[in-house]
């Protein structure tokens, strides 16, 4: 790290020349107002809305700002990337705008819809390894073997700037912001934001506040921003895998050091209950990574001051993975629960339970019925009820009426299928 040149922060004139540059490719993306939002936490809530950008992420702006840049000599080379799913895509778009050839690098366990994408914009795309580090490595073994051009996700300043562009729209269509929630994974769109933003508030003489947002199952950015030194951690499974980026890019690190003013973290439930919210309330689909802002306003650690701006960095969500996440979103804000009663085994059983259920307003989603198992005796049959509830109190409720029937209701975790 001592032998790399330092991090200079670009001026807002860099912006907004990227801007400029990345608007041939990239469209400018709204800001919608969240009532809920609003209403949960007692400030006014936006939400700028990635999710609908071209490719369904940010990740086209950045690849775009860095390919556009490269020599004639360089782009008859060809690029090459690593990615899981957003930034191959962008890099695919903005190779196809260029008339550049372009192979990705994905792992196997890459989403299918995200590797079909991928290839339907035309780049190549190379299956390899069980983790995104090992497809990185294999591509960056290419580019030295080929010469191909090597298009890093987030560690390199004019990635950065083009992510950056993002918060020079925000500032463009609300001036009068003053907090702005965003998503770091290796940080290339935070760092860009953070600087862009804060930039142009200073030319207004005003001040914004920018707040970070990790899932707490792998945040280097936390740790290294309390230790002031690039911190790597061990990684975690989590559903936001756009985000799961053990190590910080050193270039975005040193700009996000200075210009953000917190760094916080998001739990799996968090980040399921906020995908179920935008859903609902707002109508629109965002995949985990791109929901980390809004499940920071909702935990309460991404604290709203002033108009309150949140970042949907993507919304390119698996339809089998949304289907799990709406399942773990219910069952967290306890709208989903999973029931085992004892009961014994005669006749009328199961429709008085059900009656008990109906009674109390519930409504039963699915029954499993066994005569087997551990604890139960010869006499006994456990009942496994998934229930729709209407949220905490409600479901007290079920469980109390359960109880008054004669009936021993437990809670159980949902299944994940």
């Amino acid at each position: 790290m001592s032998n790399q040149p330092p991090v200079v922060v670009p001026d807002l004139s860099e912006f907004e020349r990227a801007l400029a540059n990345v608007r041939q490719v990239a469209i400018e993306t709204p800001v919608l107002h969240s009532h809920f939002l609003s209403e949960l936490v007692g400030q006014e809530v936006w939400l700028k809305c990635e999710n609908l950008q071209r490719t369904g992420a940010y990740k086209v702006r950045g690849a775009f700002n860095r390919m556009s840049k490269l020599t004639k000599e360089e782009k008859k080379k060809g690029v090459i990337a690593a990615s899981a799913g957003n930034h191959a895509q962008g890099v695919a778009l903005a190779a196809k705008k260029l008339g550049i050839k372009a192979t990705v690098y994905m792992p196997f366990g890459a989403s299918l819809p995200k590797v079909a994408a991928t290839r339907n914009y035309g780049a190549k795309v190379v299956l390899f390894g069980a983790t995104f580090a090992e497809a990185l490595k294999a591509a960056q073994d290419q580019a030295k073997q080929t010469g191909e051009i090597f298009i890093p996700p987030f560690d390199h300043i004019d990635v950065v700037l083009g992510q950056g562009t993002v918060g020079v729209e925000i500032m463009e269509q609300h001036p009068d912001v003053s907090t702005i929630v965003v998503a770091i994974g290796g940080g290339g769109l935070a760092a860009g934001v953070a600087v862009a933003a804060k930039l142009t508030a200073k030319a207004l003489g005003k001040k914004i506040r920018i707040i970070g947002v990790q899932a707490e199952n792998v945040a280097p950015y936390a740790v290294s921003m309390k230790t002031g030194k690039l911190t790597e951690v061990v990684a975690t499974p989590t559903i936001a895998d756009g985000i799961a980026v053990a190590k910080p890019g050193r270039v975005p690190f040193e700009l996000i050091k200075e210009h953000i003013d917190k760094v916080v973290t998001v739990s799996e439930n968090d980040i399921a209950k906020a995908i179920l919210v935008l859903l609902e309330r707002s109508k629109q689909v965002v995949e985990p990574a791109g929901a980390v802002a809004v499940a920071a306003l909702m935990n309460g650690k991404a604290k709203a001051k002033g108009k309150t701006i949140a970042i949907l960095s993507g919304g390119n969500m698996d339809p089998l993975l949304l289907q799990r996440v709406i399942r773990h979103g219910l069952s967290a804000s306890d709208r989903y629960t999973n029931f085992s009663v004892m009961l014994p085994d005669r006749p009328g059983q199961l429709a008085l339970t059900a009656e008990v259920i109906a009674g109390a307003h519930a409504n039963v989603v699915e029954v499993l019925h066994t005569r087997h198992g551990n604890g139960l005796q010869i006499s006994e049959v456990e009942l496994n009820l998934s229930v729709e509830t209407s949220g905490h109190e409600h479901r007290i409720e079920v469980v109390k009426a359960l109880e008054k029937a004669g009936l021993r209701p437990r809670l159980e975790k949902p299944r994940e299928d």
